[in-house]
């Protein structure tokens, strides 16, 4: 069992994949904004992240940005999660950090295979 925070700022979309991971025998946790997230991150170093790109007060991406700077969570797998569609994002993102990136709308099932395939790399 993995323990995995999403930060999403559409709690449906969040409730979605927490649901999946969990239900996949996972824990996992919503936050609906990147600087709650990384105040969880920071507090206890989850397995694995999920973030959306586009989240008030700090974005996926600066949040993924501001993780590699930080040494013990500077390999802290990161997957996006997220509506933006176009190769730059997902360039940019990656870029910055980001390990997975996956489209929004997703497949729960397709979700929990990446997921447990980028665990397994780790």
């Amino acid at each position: 069992m993995a323990r995995i925070i999403i930060a999403d700022d559409d709690e449906i979309v969040g409730e979605v994949a927490r649901d999946a991971l969990i239900a996949a025998g996972h824990g996992a946790g919503l936050v609906t904004d990147g600087a709650q997230a990384l105040a969880v991150i920071k507090a206890r170093r989850p397995d694995l992240v999920i973030l959306d790109c586009n989240m008030p007060g700090l974005s996926g991406v600066l949040l993924v940005q501001e993780l590699r700077k930080i040494n013990e969570l500077a390999d802290l797998p990161v997957m996006m999660l997220t509506a933006r569609r176009s190769p730059r994002d997902e360039e940019l993102a990656r870029f910055a950090g980001a390990n997975e990136y996956m489209k929004k709308p997703f497949d729960p099932d397709e979700l929990v295979f990446r997921v447990d395939q980028m665990l397994a790399k780790n």
